[in-house]
């Protein structure tokens, strides 16, 4: 059930075809507001990057993530970097002003006279802070936890979260602050709520990974002043979220090359990363062999499975087949189709790799090694990490592929030993 408020009854629609005033228009060329394009660093590079260059004022932005990953973590101290040079306005509806000066303490973000806090749901008290224009920057944990006076539903509603998100939006673009909204994810992992919410802001920030350790990413799935391309790979530790300089290399650092071990080449956004698949295949003890996937879509997983089957002498039917991506990753990538391929076929025949050799591509259903985006991106930062032999699409062998294959059958029998 939708509460919905009706406003001006039966002949509204009557009366919306003779009421109204003429809109006065100007050229694009004589709107003003220069000062509103200056954009606020978060102290992160990669993040300002994922942004479109920083915080732009008059932005409404929303970051959602799985309880526990750090989001009231980051927000803090990007709160704290900005204000540096800018007055910040946090407001927290989930915790009390003890336990957010506790999570500043530890942070080092106690320190800021521009920094300020309160602890508020009233959406009505909120928007009429922002149009104050106080503040350059306003940060809201959560957005499920508003509520407007006029609307009798609990928070969290879809009406509730609809009205009160879009007066917080109107006051945003009446003050020109910027604006950051907390977003809760369900079971499933989308944002809770209306779709429309998503809709209303202008930028969607999506943080994913392990809530209890590895690399966690900050990604744009909407961004109406950037790219959606980048990605920021943050570590907790405690000092709170730090950037990871080096992925590739901490990703790689505890890696024993062994049988259904293989190093690929992957694109993280923009930036390439070198992540270790790892399989596991041992002959099933049951009539349904299982297949198990960690940070690989399981369903690509059945299908690479039966290529193999297909398109070599391999026989997997009665094998249980375990797939890993080290790190907490989440791989998307199609160029993961080959490395899956190569790791599962090296645990099943119990061959391996040479050390220094990389692969990447992506598998058609007749067996063949199909071209990927980015390939010489993706060999640059394989060699600048000590790899010689980099396996790939033959189309890719001008992008510096040492080693192209056309087929999987060839890949697998000229490369395992």
């Amino acid at each position: 059930m939708v509460e919905e408020v009706i406003a001006g009854g039966s002949s509204a629609l009557a009366k919306s075809t003779t009421k109204g005033s003429l809109l006065k228009a100007q050229t694009i060329n004589s709107i003003e507001g220069e000062e509103l394009s200056k954009r606020m660093s978060t102290s992160f590079s990669d993040l300002d990057a994922v942004l479109g260059g920083g915080i732009l004022p008059a932005g409404v932005m929303l970051l959602a993530g799985q309880p526990g990953i750090g989001k009231s973590t980051l927000l803090l101290q990007v709160a704290d970097a900005v204000a540096r040079d800018q007055s910040v306005l946090y407001v927290s509806g989930e915790e009390s002003a003890h336990q957010v000066k506790l999570r500043a303490t530890r942070l080092g973000a106690h320190t800021s006279s521009e920094l300020h806090f309160v602890s508020s749901t009233s959406a009505d008290d909120i928007a009429a802070t922002i149009r104050s224009g106080n503040y350059k920057l306003v940060i809201i944990d959560s957005i499920q936890t508003l509520s407007l006076e006029d609307i009798t539903s609990a928070p969290g509603t879809v009406s509730q979260i609809t009205n009160a998100s879009n007066a917080i939006i109107r006051a945003a673009k009446a003050s020109g602050a910027a604006v950051i909204l907390v977003g809760h994810v369900t079971k499933e992992g989308s944002i809770a709520g209306p779709k429309i919410l998503e809709h209303l802001v202008d930028v969607v920030l999506q943080f994913e990974g392990d809530r209890y350790g590895g690399f966690k990413i900050v990604r744009a799935s909407k961004n109406r002043y950037g790219s959606t391309n980048e990605a920021a790979l943050f570590e907790m530790n405690d000092g709170g979220l730090q950037l990871v300089a080096n992925p590739s290399a901490a990703l790689l650092a505890e890696r024993q090359n062994a049988d259904g071990s293989v190093v690929l080449a992957t694109m993280e956004g923009t930036r390439p990363l070198l992540v270790e698949i790892q399989a596991l295949v041992n002959p099933t003890n049951f009539g349904y062999p299982k297949r198990t996937a960690s940070g690989f879509d399981l369903n690509r997983l059945n299908l690479i499975v039966a290529v193999l089957e297909r398109r070599t002498k391999l026989q997997l039917s009665d094998k249980d087949i375990y797939v890993n991506v080290v790190g907490g990753l989440r791989l998307a990538d199609p160029a993961a189709d080959l490395a899956v391929c190569m790791a599962i076929a090296s645990a099943a025949a119990e061959r391996k790799l040479e050390d220094d050799t990389v692969v990447f591509g992506e598998i058609g259903l007749g067996g063949e090694v199909r071209s990927v985006s980015t390939p010489a991106r993706r060999v640059e930062e394989a060699k600048k990490l000590g790899f010689k032999h980099i396996i790939g699409p033959a189309t890719a062998s001008k992008q510096g592929v040492t080693t192209p294959v056309k087929d999987l059958r060839q890949a697998l029998i000229d490369y395992l030993k």
